[in-house]
């Protein structure tokens, strides 16, 4: 039988949160950690790792409110190997090169400051991650307006496609 089950991530607006899965998450969380210090100057974060043997999370980070908040939501989603870093005075565009080039990092599911939910599936070995649901589900395309607006936003930040 498999169980599934919905995890609500949570986090203060405005923290931006990467969730993952790696391998031999006892040097693994400390590694992460140091790569988003040397990524980002004046980053704050926490991540957490729950490790399948002792099965137990394993946290760290500059920030206690955020290093907390990140073992708290790793544990809840109880999966092996799975990290959850949440981070302000950065974006995900900023560390998730840095994230996914670490060789412990098998692979990362979503990154975002949206409201987030992690879908796991239950069987008697353990907890998995089947995906995340990032923020609210788009109801219409773009209009003609809008697509010029997001255009000078972009451009206006220093991105051109034309």
């Amino acid at each position: 039988m498999v169980k599934i089950e919905v995890v609500e991530v949570e986090k203060p607006e405005g923290v931006e949160c990467i969730i993952g899965q790696g391998n031999f998450s006892i040097f693994t969380v400390d590694d992460l950690a140091r790569a988003l210090l040397t990524a980002v100057p004046g980053i704050k974060f926490g991540i957490a790792m729950n490790e399948a043997k002792p099965q137990l999370t394993r946290y760290t980070g500059n920030d206690k409110e955020l290093e907390e908040l990140a073992a708290k939501n790793a544990l809840k989603i109880g999966a092996g190997h799975v990290f959850v870093i949440l981070m302000k005075n950065a974006f995900p565009i900023n560390v998730l090169n840095t994230i996914k080039n670490h060789p412990a990092v098998a692979m990362v599911y979503g990154a975002s400051e949206n409201p987030m939910q992690v879908i796991i599936a239950e069987t008697e070995l353990g907890r998995s991650v089947l995906g995340i649901v990032d923020g609210k589900a788009a109801t219409k395309i773009e209009t003609s307006e809008q697509k010029k607006e997001r255009r000078e936003l972009v451009e206006k930040i220093g991105y051109t496609i034309d």
